[in-house]
């Protein structure tokens, strides 16, 4: 298990005790995975330029949002890669566990959806910009969830390694979806 954690990271037990060289050649075409992604969902903000640029709230509350979605999908993840890891992963195992994810992703959702809400409201007096920022945090939570079960189980059957590529791609849907939700609904409503 705790090999996981680690290959979750881009690392190996084995890097404690490699050369630089073999270190870099594990953990460099994971970085360079996730700059792509990165570049992804940079480019989906570049889509709500305009909007940023009017609503200049919006870019101090845009980290929240895809920082909660990525840690509560990646808290997902690692139950799921545990499991898989220690065959205890079951197709009928895999709907329980997708659907209890499913309810604490709704709880989660709304808990912290009335919490930003709350805190967005106290910081820039806009009850427009709260809401549209709890919908966004109860819409990526929701989202993580379902992505942290379903991104090993579809690594696994790809014949990819979960524990090593599921970090990077929980990200980066993580990121644009919170981004698309959030700026979206704010093109739509505030301009």
């Amino acid at each position: 298990a705790e090999e996981d954690l680690m290959a979750l990271a881009g690392v190996s037990d084995a890097s404690i005790r490699t050369s630089v060289l073999e270190t870099l050649r594990g953990r460099t075409p994971w970085l360079f995975v996730n700059l792509l992604t990165a570049i992804a969902a940079s480019v989906v903000i570049g889509f709500f330029e305009h909007t940023i640029e009017k609503v200049v709230a919006l870019a101090v509350l845009m980290p929240i949002v895809a920082s909660m979605g990525g840690n509560a999908g990646t808290q997902t993840i690692t139950v799921a890669v545990r499991a898989i890891a220690m065959r205890e992963f079951s197709p009928k195992l895999a709907v329980t566990f997708g659907l209890r994810e499913l309810y604490v992703g709704i709880v989660n959702g709304v808990f912290f959806a009335i919490i930003t809400a709350f805190l967005s409201y106290l910081w820039f007096g806009q009850a427009e910009i709260a809401l549209l920022l709890a919908i966004a945090m109860f819409i990526n939570l929701i989202v993580a969830a379902l992505s942290g079960t379903l991104i090993p189980l579809v690594m696994v059957k790809s014949g990819v390694d979960p524990a090593v590529a599921s970090s990077v791609v929980i990200t980066t849907i993580t990121d644009v979806i919170g981004f698309l939700v959030f700026l979206g609904l704010a093109a739509l409503y505030l301009l």
